[in-house]
């Protein structure tokens, strides 16, 4: 079977998160980065953290971008653009990607009209804040998580509108990417065309939003619609509990789970005939929390986990990530990647496990590491590269 190839012109997180997603299936991901800009050379994410092995691969860089090829080129130019075209045919890539502001696409020569007119049956694919209707808007997570609501729906119900832990509409707009990006080669290797893919971060994000955007047609209450802390809006009692000695999640799903925790002497108190039913139990919700917490608080974490196991009641300690990292569920899946004199860094897992895909991937390549390499398997030869670096088309580390 042919190994992939994918040509993206990258940075930040959101699209280098989707293009390690093939890096780990094993295809073959080479990053295009910019040449001049006025500050340190290519992805600005390369100088983010603590340093690790020497300036351009810092810390937050390094998890998003091993097992990837880098080539420093300057699209201003149009002998820059000019060489891009070539590396499309000659390497015969499958799968061209961006995730700079729409209005950039035909300045820099990367417009997927101008790309499948020298390939075909490229699968063109980009990812911007609000899609190429609004091709100057800026895509940062943070700000795409307040515009599309995901921060008034975090944090405490008195508090403020609040971001989540995770950089959630980068990851989503990448794995949208990946996804379509699948089914876009489906769709290939039936009618041999290409397709161009625009993934508008807040559509990603909003298409997230199905617990509660379609309550407003249903005249649903203000209270349904915004924070409430770690309950759930629905489902009582689910919530974060005190312990002795911590905390801990207890998510009661249907009343049956409900009559198995108040058949629990320690949560025999909070039972009685109006919260038997889940409906009855929103009427009560604020009451039955205080008296659920008044018993967690009383033993351990791991005495209130004895017993949500006996009576199969969903719940969890509130792992820390160094707790994460060691779990028994995750420890043989974690990915790794070696530093240049041989420490072991272990990654993220793999979404979803496949037995053919490499656990350990290369360390992220300097900027520019892989200019004349893959310049010269694209057919320049050296006095051309040569030209091209002097001329400031092209750099090499």
């Amino acid at each position: 079977m042919k190994r992939r190839t994918v040509l993206s012109m990258e940075q930040a997180l959101s699209l280098p998160y989707a293009t390690l997603r093939f890096a780990q299936l094993g295809w073959r991901v080479i990053r295009i980065e910019a040449i001049g800009g006025g500050g340190l050379p290519g992805d600005p994410n390369r100088y983010i953290g603590g340093r690790v092995v020497d300036d351009d691969r810092r810390t937050y860089f390094i998890a998003p971008n091993v097992g990837k090829e880098a080539i420093a080129l300057n699209l201003k130019d149009p002998r820059g653009q000019q060489v891009l075209r070539k590396l499309l045919v000659e390497l015969d890539v499958d799968v061209f990607c961006c995730n700079t502001v729409p209005r950039r696409y035909t300045q820099l020569g990367i417009d997927y009209e101008t790309l499948a007119a020298v390939k075909p049956d490229l699968i063109w694919a980009a990812i911007s804040a609000m899609g190429p209707d609004y091709p100057d808007a800026p895509g940062y997570d943070p700000v795409i998580q307040a515009m599309s609501g995901y921060m008034e729906l975090t944090g405490p119900a008195d508090g403020p509108p609040t971001l989540s832990g995770v950089p959630l509409v980068d990851l989503k707009a990448g794995d949208e990417v990946y996804a379509n990006v699948m089914l876009a080669l489906a769709e290939r290797a039936e009618t041999g065309k290409g397709t161009r893919i625009d993934v508008s971060m807040l559509q990603a994000a909003a298409s997230w939003l199905i617990t509660t955007l379609p309550l407003l047609d249903f005249d649903c209450h203000s209270s349904e619609i915004t924070r409430c802390g770690n309950e759930h809006r629905k489902f009582i009692p689910t919530n974060v509990y005190p312990t002795l000695d911590g905390f801990i999640y207890m998510a009661i799903g249907s009343d049956v789970q409900w009559q198995r925790l108040v058949a629990i002497p320690k949560f025999a108190g909070a039972g009685n005939a109006a919260r038997a039913t889940n409906e009855g139990r929103h009427a009560e919700r604020e009451a039955i929390h205080r008296d659920i917490a008044a018993a967690t608080r009383l033993y351990t974490t791991a005495e209130i986990s004895a017993d949500f196991r006996a009576a199969t009641i969903p719940h969890a300690p509130i792992h820390d990530i160094p707790a994460v990292r060691d779990m028994a569920a995750l420890a043989n899946k974690l990915t790794t990647t070696c530093l240049p004199d041989g420490r072991r860094v272990r990654m993220q897992p793999m979404a979803v496990d496949r037995p053919d895909a490499p656990s350990e991937l290369a360390f992220p390549p300097k900027y520019g590491q892989h200019t004349r390499s893959v310049l010269t398997e694209a057919g320049c030869s050296a006095a051309e590269i040569a030209a091209l670096e002097h001329d400031g088309v092209v750099a090499a580390n």
